[in-house]
């Protein structure tokens, strides 16, 4: 692994072994709070290296090495104090993502152009999903996605412009994103190439190893 700047930007890269520089490549997004080396990334990272890919993941903002962004800071602020009044967590946190999306798509279109990518796979649950069905609408080098543990409260609407093959991770007790919002989103995707996989737990349990060695068999096919 290493590691590098593009746009104040900072991004880990892993490479597989016998190569001179990534040709076909997977974004990964970390999830919320985690950071661009977070164990989960990490694990993912060495899974698809060990494929074949290279992998990027940068630090979202307010997240890693970045500085603190006191705009979102009080928006996530204000967040957390309108759910702990009981309004509902799922919109209020899908409208925060999407917000953060216009910042994180030109970031990573940034780090895709710096590495000099023409094809490139995505990977993001959770808050990688609120940021990612943006990224991978908007770029057409992304061809192939794997997304999960999101909601179609922001993202309906960006779905629909999403046209790649798309897996579709669930965990079906999920107490922060509803059921019907994971299966809606999923609904929502224009791909005729779209799978959606279940898997019981709630959101922040693991993910079955086996959900790994399916991505990687998905990628595969499409990249």
């Amino acid at each position: 692994m290493r590691t590098l700047t593009v746009n104040d930007v900072p991004v880990a890269l892993w490479t597989p072994e016998n190569t001179t520089g990534p040709r076909r490549l997977i974004l990964i997004c970390h999830g919320g709070g985690q950071h661009k080396t977070a164990p989960a990334v990490v694990h993912l990272a060495q899974r698809f290296t060990s494929a074949g890919y290279a992998v990027a993941a940068a630090d979202v903002p307010n997240h890693g090495e970045r500085p603190t962004d006191q705009k979102l800071e009080r928006l996530a602020n204000t967040i957390q104090a309108r759910v702990d009044g009981g309004e509902d967590l799922a919109s209020l946190l899908a409208a925060f993502q999407a917000q953060v999306a216009a910042q994180t798509v030109p970031e990573w279109q940034a780090v895709l152009d710096h590495l000099g990518v023409d094809t490139a796979g995505y990977w993001g649950v959770s808050l990688g999903c609120g940021l990612g069905v943006p990224f991978v609408a908007a770029e057409p080098r992304v061809r192939a996605a794997v997304l999960g543990l999101g909601g179609a409260a922001a993202n309906a609407e960006v779905a629909a412009r999403i046209t790649v093959p798309v897996e579709f991770l669930i965990q079906w007790d999920d107490e922060r994103v509803p059921r019907e919002q994971s299966l809606a989103l999923f609904d929502a995707f224009g791909s005729a190439e779209k799978t959606l996989h279940a898997n019981p737990g709630k959101h922040s349990d693991r993910l079955p190893e086996h959900e790994i060695d399916s991505a990687i068999r998905f990628f595969a096919r499409y990249l």
